[in-house]
């Protein structure tokens, strides 16, 4: 068996295969171009999306030719996803902006440069083109109705209904795996466990066409679940996106370290690149240091440097230490915004009372002026990192960040926003 093959048991990576045998001996035998893909169903992927292709990546380090694709003209389709309702449909203007941001972020996880260079490619190449007629003829006649019907993915929609629209994406994703087969001698494709009826019908398109000798492979990857029951990758706040903007690199970062010690070494061995050694080291860290949290500091940076770098995760560090040491006056603006964008704001306008006091009540830091004067009186209110026990203290100008805002800050870890209008 392949060393590879053996490394992604051992992170619990394989969930389902088709052939493990047939696998392990042409892997065993040659360097094979395999092939994940993704429906721009937004303009950035989020955390869940990334297993899989990080398991392509892990064929490429062992010199494997990952192929990347993204589905220009499945998206535009939708595929039966486990909701009970259609697909809302995008238009090729809200597609094809799509295709492009999950481009620039494919790029950040594959190598496009050597031998075995990364090759990115879209489906709407191929079937955008295409006529009904050939569709039908050529592809269709080949998958039976009653072997899509038997795939969970439809057959869970048959009760509350499927369009023949979404009836019909198993066997666009199909012409897919065919065409990579004989055009880039694609044998692989890897995908979520709720691929799995995509990917065999996939291999029954290329059976039907290349013929019974055509050698071709599917593996799924697990879902992953949280120790306690609750879904991975989301938040109070939502989806953690892969997109700086939609959630920046010191979420990201925070998301990763608050992982805890009941799942930190699994997302180890899932999500990063370090070796079995460097893992079982500090699983044992886990078990005889916890409080030093080394495993989740590692995965978050590990994380963090892998999407958006090494500058960001400098930066999303010094965040998160500024913030937990409260001298915020080391930040700029930018990472201040950055660090506090959920934290509770309250809109001073023009006009208002700037006294000090009157702002700890009005934007409901204390809840009463008493209390206000109290809690600065014991030094437990700092604005801009810097504490103050001046009952008579008034906001000025200075005190407005690049003019925008002021960070008061009550007790060690209670962060308010005052944004100016």
């Amino acid at each position: 068996m392949s060393t590879l093959l053996d490394d992604l048991k051992w992170r619990g990576l394989i969930y389902q295969e088709t052939d493990a045998d047939g696998l392990a001996d042409t892997l065993n035998k040659e360097k094979i171009s395999l092939y994940c893909g993704v429906d721009p169903t937004a303009d950035s992927m989020h955390i869940g999306h990334l297993l899989p292709f990080l398991t392509l990546r892990r064929f490429q380090n062992h010199g494997h030719r990952p192929i990347v694709l993204v589905g220009g003209a499945t998206g535009l389709i939708g595929d039966p996803s486990g909701k009970k309702e259609e697909r809302k449909l995008q238009t090729l203007e809200q597609v094809d902006s799509n295709v492009q941001g999950l481009k620039k972020q494919l790029e950040q996880i594959f190598d496009f440069q050597g031998e075995n260079g990364a090759i990115l490619t879209n489906n709407f190449d191929w079937v955008g083109s295409m006529d009904l007629i050939t569709f039908l003829r050529d592809y269709g006649k080949n998958i039976g109705v009653n072997y899509m019907l038997a795939k969970d993915i439809v057959s869970s929609r048959l009760d509350s209904g499927i369009s023949f629209t979404e009836f019909t994406y198993t066997i666009l994703q199909a012409i897919d795996f065919y065409q990579l087969y004989e055009n880039w001698n694609c044998k692989m494709q890897i995908g979520g466990s709720d691929q799995w009826g995509n990917i065999t019908t996939g291999l029954e398109m290329i059976r039907k066409m290349a013929g019974e000798g055509a050698k071709a492979y599917g593996m799924t990857i697990p879902l992953v679940t949280k120790a306690d029951g609750t879904k991975f990758g989301k938040t109070e706040s939502g989806a953690i996106w892969l997109d700086p903007v939609k959630t920046t690199p010191y979420e990201f970062y925070q998301f990763w370290i608050n992982t805890s010690d009941a799942d930190v070494v699994k997302y180890l061995k899932l999500f990063t690149f370090l070796d079995r050694a460097e893992i079982e080291e500090l699983e044992k860290s886990v078990q005889t240091e916890a409080h030093l949290r080394k495993a989740q500091r590692t995965l978050a940076e590990e994380m963090t440097r892998l999407i958006h770098g090494d500058e960001a995760l400098a930066q999303a560090i010094r965040i998160t230490e500024a913030l937990f040491s409260g001298n915020i006056a080391t930040l700029s603006a930018k990472e201040i915004e950055q660090g506090l964008k959920d934290v509770p704001t309250f809109e001073h306008e023009e006009g208002m009372d700037a006294g000090l006091v009157e702002i700890l009540v009005q934007a409901k830091i204390s809840p009463s002026k008493r209390q206000a004067r109290e809690d600065i009186q014991n030094g437990a209110v700092s604005i801009n990192g810097e504490k103050t026990t001046d009952l008579n203290y008034q906001l000025e100008e200075e005190d407005k960040l690049d003019g925008k805002f002021t960070v008061i800050r009550r007790g060690k870890k209670k962060y308010f926003l005052i944004q100016y209008k």
